[in-house]
């Protein structure tokens, strides 16, 4: 086994080093059965630049649309608005892994067959995420999939192999989730050229319409954008039409990079990775570097790790197939269901007024908010505090009528989550009080429609704080419960995280699995579900904590 992982590694790197790729002063190895492989430094010589690969290399939107094999047929549901960037990709991974003459054969050998996210969990493993947010995606986004292989991938992959000669290869749902998981962990939002987005059989295809691509749910569809958006692996997108992005010559497009995505996270990186349009810093023009981090050297045959960005527990087992045990970057969703507002009694008006004022019906809540509530557990910081303050002031009342509460400096829950609740509670006395504040500030003609900032200081000046802390209160209350029915209380989880006999597993992060260790008590995609599930029942417990506290305060001030 040992021999065979050395065999494909010895032609994975002759296969970079033939396609240009330069490992300077680095290597890679196989970390271990858990961790897959990784970067580490080759020796204590560098000057910063550690692997260099020409952006000729990623596979992009754009390569896809240029292969030969399967570039005709592409373009031609592309142009007609059949598949998005982020199909293409897959559908291109999905084809070359089936090719048994591909020329990306010796990159996929070194790929996982199996993944540790939660699309690959067993059905009692993901029974252990019963009463999560991660629980219902998961599900739903299997349903998905399944339906998007069966609509379109499977005639489509066998409809393209045949093309190259390969016609009887059996294609399998499998195949498909791989290549969904292997662009999910690998992908990178990359800043390329203009010229290499839009070459000139692009440019002149007037069809193409870039769109803003959803984050919700973890970014967890494989629709998007060819012009990307959203933060990915630690950088940020350029914001802005297309106009604005071709003028600064740069467009952020999502892509594997073969090499650099072979990266783990941690949360102390050792190293970053840049773009080198001209060459000056590799030598390479148009090229990808990974760049050191420190300012000393790196120490010979340890790790290199970039960072994947502020995740907390939820995305990263979803996406990287990971969790990090006491993860300072966890979070809480919140939401009000929608459906339920048709519920409320003057669901209508109450509905008229949350769009007014542009609620959000939703909330992720950080746990770094912790520090600056009631019961904090470290040191706040107080330029953070001071920014929480001056946003949550902002809204409140124009007229005296009722006093800013003096516990506005320790509320965590974000503004635009509570007015959504303030007005959801509403009684009908305060549903007539908003209309005689508001038509007493614009007219009774209605001259003039008030501002979305008016309304919400009408509604807060009508009902105050206390009906919206008591339906927190009570959505938390629910999540709890939610969150214990299946698996118990958070010190149930932390006895059995004790007691677990898990071999080989040190609990480091990683972005996927390379085959899960089996052990007697608990197999590593269950340690990782009970890592999160506790921490999400943490969070709910202490963000409950702050919001019966506020709801205490509201009361005994009359708000």
């Amino acid at each position: 086994m040992a021999s065979s992982e050395e065999e494909k590694l010895e032609r994975f790197v002759e296969w970079l080093q033939v396609n240009g790729v330069q490992l300077r002063c680095c290597k890679i190895k196989n970390c271990d059965s858990n961790k897959g492989f990784g970067f580490f430094a080759s020796d204590d010589k560098s000057d910063g630049v550690l692997v260099v690969v020409p952006l000729d290399l990623a596979i992009t939107p754009m390569r896809v649309l240029q292969d030969p094999l399967i570039g005709p047929e592409c373009s031609a549901m592309f142009e007609e608005g059949e598949v998005d960037d982020r199909f293409l990709m897959m559908l291109f991974l999905t084809v070359e892994h089936l090719r048994k003459n591909s020329s990306w054969k010796p990159y996929f050998d070194m790929l996982p067959t199996s993944f540790g996210n939660t699309l690959w969990f067993t059905d009692d493993e993901l029974l252990e995420l019963k009463g999560t947010t991660l629980f219902k995606a998961t599900e739903l986004q299997k349903k998905k999939l399944h339906s998007l292989y069966e609509d379109k991938v499977k005639n489509l992959v066998e409809k393209l192999l045949s093309l190259d000669g390969n016609s009887g290869s059996e294609v399998c749902f499998e195949d498909f989730l791989w290549a969904n998981s292997v662009f999910w962990a690998r992908a990178l939002n990359i800043p390329l050229p203009h010229s290499y987005v839009f070459p000139p059989v692009l440019e002149n295809q007037e069809s193409y319409h870039p769109a803003n691509s959803s984050s919700e749910d973890f970014a967890n569809d494989s629709g998007g954008a060819l012009v990307d958006r959203e933060e990915k692996k630690n950088n940020k997108p350029v914001n802005g039409e297309t106009s604005a992005l071709i003028h600064n010559e740069t467009i952020w497009v999502e892509g594997l990079v073969p090499g650099i995505d072979f990266c783990n996270h941690d949360l102390k990186a050792s190293a970053t990775w840049e773009v080198d349009g001209t060459g000056s810093t590799t030598g390479v023009p148009s090229s990808m570097y990974l760049l050191s981090a420190g300012q000393g050297s790196l120490q010979a045959e340890k790790e290199i790790f970039i960072s994947y960005g502020s995740k907390g527990n939820e995305e990263l087992l979803y996406l990287y197939g990971f969790v990090i045990d006491n993860n300072p970057d966890d979070y809480l969703m919140v939401n009000y269901p929608v459906e339920a507002i048709q519920n409320v009694p003057f669901s209508d008006s109450k509905g008229q007024l949350l769009q007014a004022q542009k609620a959000e019906m939703r909330c992720l809540l950080p746990k770094g908010l912790l520090d600056h509530g009631f019961f904090p557990e470290g040191i706040p910081s107080d330029k953070e505090n001071s920014n929480c303050e001056v946003d949550q002031a902002c809204n409140y009342s124009w007229s005296g009528h009722r006093k800013t509460p003096s516990y506005l400096s320790k509320l965590v829950f974000p503004q635009d989550f509570l007015t959504a609740l303030r007005t959801i509670a509403m009684k009908e006395d305060e549903i007539f009080h908003v209309s005689s504040l508001l038509e007493e500030l614009v007219g009774s003609g209605g001259e003039r429609e008030p501002s979305d900032a008016e309304v919400r200081a009408a509604v807060w000046e009508a009902c105050g704080d206390s009906g919206a802390l008591q339906l927190l209160v009570d959505l938390l209350h629910v999540k709890l419960m939610d969150l214990e029915e299946g698996s118990g209380t958070e010190d149930h989880d932390s006895e059995l995280l004790e007691k677990a006999t898990f071999l080989g597993y040190t609990g480091e992060p990683t972005r996927e699995t390379n085959g899960l260790d089996q052990c007697k008590a608990m197999s590593r995609n269950t340690w990782s579900s009970i890592i999160y599930r506790r921490g999400q029942k943490q969070l709910t417990r202490l963000f409950l904590k702050e919001a019966e506290h506020a709801l205490q305060l509201s009361l005994g001030e009359g708000n």
